[in-house]
Order: C-alpha cells, then sequence, then structure tokens
C-alpha cells in the first residue's frame, strides 16, 4: 500500500499546473481519472517532442493516470462528471472561471452531491479579481511575478524561462494543497474548495522581494549569474571549455573558495564577513575566482573543490544528466512499459518515503484508454456507455 491508496482524484484540468499536482498525487498510489475532450484530447499531448506521432511530455504528466474521454460542454457528459464526483474525493479543474457554473456544476452544487469533496480550481489569475476573466499560462505568471524582469544579463532584456516553470511550481503547491484540505476534512468530515492563481505560488520563490520594496524601496535588478545575496556566484569557463557553476552561500564556504583559489587576504577583509559586503566586491572576487578556474581542466577543478569541500557542480545538458552516477544511484530516472512507444524513460517520484514510497506505474496513455473501464466501475451499464460513445460524448 502507498500513501494515497484509496484516494480518488478527478483530473479535469489540462496542460501543465492542474495535471501536474494530479500526477504528483497519482505518484503515491491515489486513483487518478484523467478526464480528456473525446476529439481535441488535452493539449499537452502535441506539446514538445514526439515519437512517432506520441507526445513525449504527456507520458510524464500523465503517468499513473487512467484516462476517460468525456465531452463536459454536453448536458450527457456533465451527468457522467456528476456520477464521477458522487464517490470521488477531490476534482481538479483549471476552466476560465464562470465556465463549471455555466454547466451546472458549480462547486456548491457538487459539494451537495459529494460533501466530502475537495474542488481544487486553478486559475492564471483566480476566480475574483480585475483580470479573473482573461485567459492566464504560467509564462504570465513568470512576467508579472518579477522573475523574468530579474533574469537576464544587466542592461539586457528580460528573460522567460525555457520551461513550464510558474505552472510546476503552481502544480506543487496545488498538490499540498489538496492535501491540506484532505486533513482538514478527516478533522471536520467536510470537503472545501481550493481557488488557486498560477500568479501567486512562484512569488515564495523570489524571497522577500515585496518585503524589501515595502521596507527600502528596493526593486531587484537583472544580475545575470551574479547573485545580489552573496559573492563570488557565477558560471566560470575552464581551461577545456567546460562551465562550472559554484555557491559561497555560507560564509565558510566562501572562505575556503577564496583560500583554494590562493586569495585568503581577500577573507581576511572585514567586509567579506557578510554576503552583502562580498557583493558589494563582486567584480574582485569574481576575477580571482574566473582567472584561477580558466587556468585548469573542470576535472581538477571539481577534484579541488571537492578536497576544499566547497560548492560546485558543473553546468549539464540532459546528455550529462543521463549519465551522471548520483542521478544513477538516486534512481531519478525510470523505464516503463508502454503499450503505444514499448518502453519510455520518465522521471521518478520527486521524492523518496521509506516506509509508503511511490511508483510510476504506467505513462500517460491513448486517449480514452479507460473510458469504458472508468463508466462502468461508476455503475454505468454497456448499453450506457455505447449511447454515449453513438452520440460522441465519450470516446
Amino acid at each position: 500500500m502507498t500513501s494515497l491508496t484509496g484516494l480518488r482524484v478527478i483530473d479535469a484540468a489540462t496542460l501543465f499546473a492542474g495535471p501536474s499536482a494530479a500526477m504528483l498525487l497519482g505518484d503515491f498510489g491515489a486513483d487518478v481519472i484523467k478526464i480528456e475532450h473525446p476529439r481535441r484530447g488535452d493539449p499537452s499531448r502535441g506539446h514538445g517532442a514526439s515519437k512517432d506521432g506520441v507526445g513525449l511530455w504527456w507520458k510524464t504528466l500523465s503517468r499513473n493516470k487512467r484516462a476517460a474521454a468525456v465531452d463536459l460542454s454536453l448536458a450527457e457528459g456533465q451527468d457522467v462528471l456528476r456520477r464521477l464526483v458522487a464517490s470521488s474525493d477531490v476534482l481538479i479543474e483549471n476552466f476560465r472561471p464562470g465556465t463549471l457554473e455555466r454547466w451546472n456544476l458549480a462547486p456548491a452544487d457538487l459539494l451537495e452531491i459529494n460533501p466530502r469533496l475537495v474542488v481544487a480550481r486553478m486559475t492564471g489569475f483566480g476566480q475574483f479579481g480585475p483580470m479573473a476573466a482573461q485567459p492566464g499560462f504560467g509564462t504570465l505568471a513568470e512576467a508579472m511575478s518579477g522573475f523574468a524582469a530579474s533574469t537576464g544579463e544587466p542592461g539586457g532584456p528580460p528573460v522567460l524561462p525555457p520551461l513550464a516553470l510558474a505552472d510546476g511550481i503552481a502544480g506543487l503547491a496545488m498538490a499540498y494543497a489538496i492535501m491540506v484540505a484532505v486533513r482538514a476534512r478527516e478533522g471536520n468530515g467536510r470537503g472545501q474548495v481550493i481557488d488557486m492563481a498560477i500568479i501567486e505560488p512562484i512569488l515564495g520563490l523570489l524571497g522577500p522581494q515585496m518585503t524589501a520594496y515595502r521596507a527600502l524601496g528596493v526593486i531587484p535588478q537583472r544580475t545575470g549569474n551574479r547573485s545580489n545575496s552573496n559573492a563570488p556566484r557565477n558560471t566560470y569557463r575552464t581551461r577545456d571549455g567546460r562551465w562550472l557553476a559554484i555557491s559561497t552561500s555560507a560564509q565558510s564556504i566562501a572562505e575556503r573558495v577564496m583560500t583554494l583559489v590562493g586569495r585568503p587576504e581577500l577573507a581576511a577583509e572585514p567586509w567579506f564577513a557578510t554576503g552583502a559586503g562580498r557583493v558589494a566586491h563582486v567584480d574582485e572576487l569574481d576575477e580571482a575566482v574566473a582567472s584561477w578556474i580558466a587556468r585548469r581542466d573542470a576535472d581538477e577543478v571539481i577534484a579541488a573543490f571537492a578536497e576544499a569541500k566547497a560548492a560546485i557542480a558543473p553546468i549539464y545538458d540532459v546528455a550529462d544528466i543521463a549519465k551522471d552516477p548520483q542521478y544513477a544511484a538516486l534512481g531519478t530516472f525510470v523505464d516503463v512499459p508502454d503499450e503505444e512507444l514499448g518502453s519510455v524513460t520518465v522521471q521518478n517520484v520527486p521524492f523518496r518515503l521509506s516506509d509508503t514510497p511511490g511508483e510510476v506505474r504506467w505513462p500517460g496513455p491513448p486517449l480514452g484508454r479507460h473510458t469504458d473501464e472508468v463508466l462502468a466501475e461508476f455503475g454505468c451499464t454497456a448499453e450506457e456507455i455505447d449511447e454515449l460513445r453513438r452520440t460522441g460524448v465519450v470516446a
């Protein structure tokens, strides 16, 4: 038995944030039923790389989920969802605010059907406010949060991340919010509604930017690979052309780095005793570290840092990740049998539990793969399923 065995989750969200939350719950044993449009499917099926016409992002995002294709815009499809939520624990949705209400599936109505239901609503801007009705995606959250404004080289343009960063952060936050609501239900027996705006969780990862702005008027500026909090912190090129990153967040590490690169007198300066003091002298510190690293090959630098107990890491691309011994030791990636592609490699569960570990049991399935199975479990007869399929309600 895994941690969430017995928890039933209806994933009616699309793309990344809501489905990511459902994926994390499924990793630890929740029965996740993925609802897709019968003809279009989830848009994530067409995002990113594909093999033999099969989307690979989908394989990871919808692992451990059962795929049922139901058109929720039709009255008959709405009846199917009511049947599903009647005996489920969680519904995750990310429709534009007002959509569920227009379909007569408002959270209040669903909670009348099942008072223990947790309704998790994931939207770009939340359920209320002047922007609530506008389409919202992770890219807009990365722009509005201050992330893009503080990312990039000094004097250069703001930089957006090349990945669904805000969506992934919101997915993690939603999985946590769902478990908080489920825990509350254990005490009072009642479900509740979660309203999460994708623009909010990413703010927490940017540190106390609003606190510093309100207190001091500080607006973070773009610093490239440098940090506003400590130095030296940057990427450095070795003699053999590789790139390395170092961190000196801890004072003791900063001192070890300067001793290692032959500049212990800098560590003895009064200003070196704080991160802010080191940032004020960042050019001098960076020059000392960069020149030392540039005269040596990467393996030599990494070995020297390890011996000095200083923090360093190579800048990896995915080919480097694939052969790294630390990831191999952790079992970070796993090969999973797949009915469409034979086998796919996906990232494993993101953490390890000693007693009830999670597991990737199967990758994202074909469209409608489990529709009949799911509907039968919820009381639909074979004749009813055939009629729903004939009228295009399910696939």
